[in-house]
Parts: structure tokens; sequence; C-alpha cells
């Protein structure tokens, strides 16, 4: 059998123990992070200890410090030994920067404009959630075939659409309680066509032949035994539906932390035989959704989580290894948060400059009016493309609206003979023309 890839602390934190390792100096220098307010595991800070420091002693420091500020909750792992989680200053800061943007919105564009440019990324999760699990179909021919509706061709394009899918039934569902037959529901969505390791969609699996490895065969977990699975998930829905709120004297868990432990307690389960990331990642967004977190729709974590994977395995394994700290992926998931809402307000500052360079251009012409918010957008990618097809089909699917509503729109611009409308076989199509700039100045 080959060997864990990271090496297990020395010693696991116990009170006995506390007699034989206590030193004032290391419980004064070593706290529950390190000087840079990071949480890191033996594997990392065994080297970062002052010189001349036993490494020992510092981490037992160290857990000693942790061991005062944490938090049990009711979730146990196969050997029925409590998660727990701490809250380090430096990790609530990150969860209050979370909050406070996630209020603040998506400023300063206006509400309307708002919704239209980030209707672009609805499929975004879709795509990079798919990615993450192995399909390499890519961005352009995803969100092509999104658009246009059209069925997948292979395996790939049948996860986008699966994930696509899952993503619009979170949003139907996020006032409902959790369940386990809403877990095997969203399973069902996500692995839909999906049998790759005898995975049959929405049903648990049926043996405990499953092992997580990496490329080298090393281990990286051994799930609980299946037979365990119903009421694990249910002790799982319990603590989902619990009002952690503070109120009459009950306990507070941050929504935020919540989200990021079911993500981590559908990835520790592994219900599944195939999907359980997909699975924990629609719980998360489930949970932030159910909590006011209303424009996580349009936040990709997967496409961070594809580019550094490892770090996502590391941050699983720290938990499961340091005696069920689950605070580890909760630092990792909090940079990932942070890191997605910048990558979204980046993308919504490009696309607002793009759209007031195009009413820059309207202005002073009949146009400026005449347009709404869809209609300008659509002339900014068609002068970016001379030659672009448009349909009505793409437009509702871009701009969230009715393919009604799209092909009035559309209209409404070849009247102006600022598109040129061409059937291709059954389908109305909307192509852009080459003098398009000359044809906007001529409403002048």
């Amino acid at each position: 059998m080959a060997k864990n890839i990271i090496e297990k602390a020395p010693f696991v934190f116990d009170v006995s123990q506390i007699k034989e390792m206590f030193d004032v100096k290391y419980s004064e220098r070593y706290r529950e992070v390190d000087k840079k307010g990071r949480y890191l595991y033996w594997d990392k800070f065994r080297y970062r200890v002052d010189e001349d420091d036993d490494p020992q002693k510092a981490w037992w420091a160290v857990k000693f410090a942790r061991n005062n500020i944490r938090k049990p909750i009711m979730l146990f792992d196969k050997n029925n030994e409590p998660f727990y989680y701490c809250l380090p200053d430096s990790l609530e800061a990150k969860l209050y920067t979370i909050s406070e943007r996630s209020r603040r919105g998506i400023t300063p564009i206006d509400a309307i404009k708002r919704d239209f440019l980030i209707s672009s990324l609805i499929a975004e999760e879709a795509i990079s959630s798919s990615q993450l699990e192995g399909a390499s179909t890519t961005r352009k021919v995803a969100k092509e075939m999104l658009a246009h509706r059209r069925k997948p061709q292979n395996k790939d394009e049948e996860m986008i659409l699966n994930n696509y899918l899952l993503m619009q039934e979170i949003k139907r569902i996020k006032d409902e309680e959790l369940s386990v037959d809403m877990i095997l529901d969203l399973h069902a969505i996500a692995t839909r066509g999906n049998h790759t390791n005898g995975n049959i969609p929405g049903r648990l699996r049926t043996s405990d032949e499953i092992v997580i490895m990496d490329r080298e065969d090393n281990i990286l977990h051994k799930p609980p035994e299946y037979g365990t699975l119903i009421s694990r998930l249910q002790r799982l829905c319990n603590f989902a539906n619990e009002r952690h709120l503070g109120e009459e004297n009950r306990e507070f868990i941050n929504p935020i932390v919540k989200a990021m432990i079911l993500h981590f307690m559908i990835g520790y389960e592994h219900p599944f035989a195939d999907g359980n990331g997909r699975t924990a990642r629609a719980l998360f967004y489930w949970y932030m959704l159910k909590s006011g977190f209303d424009f996580f729709e349009y936040i990709s974590i997967s496409s961070l989580l594809k580019e550094a994977p490892k770090q996502y395995t590391l941050a699983y394994l720290y938990s499961e290894m340091d005696d069920n700290d689950l605070t580890y992926f909760l630092y990792y998931q909090a940079d990932i948060i942070l890191r997605a809402i910048d990558a979204l307000f980046g993308y919504l500052e490009k696309k607002s400059e793009e759209f007031e360079e195009m009413t820059e251009i309207l202005r002073g012409t009949s146009l400026a009016e005449a347009l709404n918010f869809v209609q300008k957008d659509i002339i900014k990618k068609a002068i970016k493309h001379p030659g672009r097809v448009f349909n009505a089909l793409e437009i509702s699917a871009d701009y969230d609206i009715s393919p009604n509503t799209a092909r009035k729109y559309l209209n409404e611009l070849e009247e102006y003979k600022l598109l040129v409308r061409v059937k291709q076989g059954k389908l109305m199509t909307y192509i852009a023309p080459a003098n398009l700039q000359a044809l906007l100045k001529s409403y002048s």
C-alpha cells in the first residue's frame, strides 16, 4: 500500500502532554497563526520556527493555542471523532471582506446595466466546474452550445450542460431545506448520462472499493463505509438546516463558514461513485444563495480551483490529517472566494468601460435614446467583429431575456439597417455589416 503524500505531525494534541511539553517561551511566541497570519500545517511550519527552537515544542505551542479557540461542530469523521474549526483574526478578516464586498454589490454600475453585464456569466461556473472534473471542451465551444441550446455532441459537452442545469436548479431550490433526496437530485443533474466508475446518477455508491489516490498511487482519502452514508448525510442535512444564528443563546456559525463546511463534508463523505466535487460545489452555492449572497450565482470558484488542483487537495488533506481541523480548508476557500470576487469585479469594470465607449460613439445621434442597453451591447459586439452572426436564442441566453424579446430587439436593429437579416434554414440570423461604423454616423 502506498504511503500518504504529506507527513503526519509528530504527535496529536493530548492534555496529558501539557506537563511534559509545556514551555512558556514557546507559548508566548507561537500562536495559532504565524507572523504573517498563516494557518500552517506541520509540513510547512517545521521549517519556519525561529533558529535554535525545537520544532516539536513550537508545534505543540501552536496546537495548544488552537485548542483554546476551537469550535466543535455536530459532524463526525468515520471514527466518530468530531470536526471542528478555529477563527483566528486573519480568517475573520477574510470573512468580513467577503461579506462587505458582497453587501456593497457590484458598483458603480447601475442595477439594470449590472444585470445585463453579468448575465453572460451564468454559464461560467458550469463550464469551469466541468473542466475541473476533466472535461476538455473549450470555453468558446461551451458557451456557443449553451447560447444556441444545441444538444451535447460528446461527454465533455454533456458535462458542461449538466453543470449549467445544476446551477439553474440551485437557484430554484435556494429557499428549501436540505434533504438527502435534494442531494441525490443535485447529483442526478450533475452526472446525467455519466456512468464513470459505475456511477448511477442520483444514487449513492454501493461499495467501499473507492479509495481516492493521486497519480503516483499515494493514498489521499478513504471515505466512510457506504452502509453509513444515509445516516451521515442526514446528519449533514440537520446541520445545514439548523439555525446557527446565535439566537436565544444558540450557537452562531458564520453562513460563509457553514457553506464551506458543506462543501468540505461532501468531499469527505464521497457518497457517490463519481461527481462528488460537482455536488460539493453545488451545496456551497446553494447555501450561499440561501443566505442572501445573491450574486454568488455569477462567482466562479471552479475556474480558480482548476488553476491549482493540488492546493485544493491539500486543503482537504491537512484538515483530515490534523485531527479534523477544518480551518485549513476555510482559509483556502476564503482566498479562492476573494480572488473570484476580484475576477468578477474586474470583468464588470472592463465590460462597463466597453459599454461607455459604445455610448460615446452614439452620443449626439438619434440612436442614443432609441436603443436600449441590450441593443447597444449587441452593436458594440458587432463593431468589434464585422460579419458576426447573431440569433434570438443566443441573445436570449446572453442577456437572460425571452426569445421573443430578443427577436424583437434584433428586428429593430435590422429596421435601423444596423444588422442584416438572413434566413438560414429554419433559423433567422442577423449579420453585422462591415460598414457599421459609417451607418452609425449617418444617424447624426
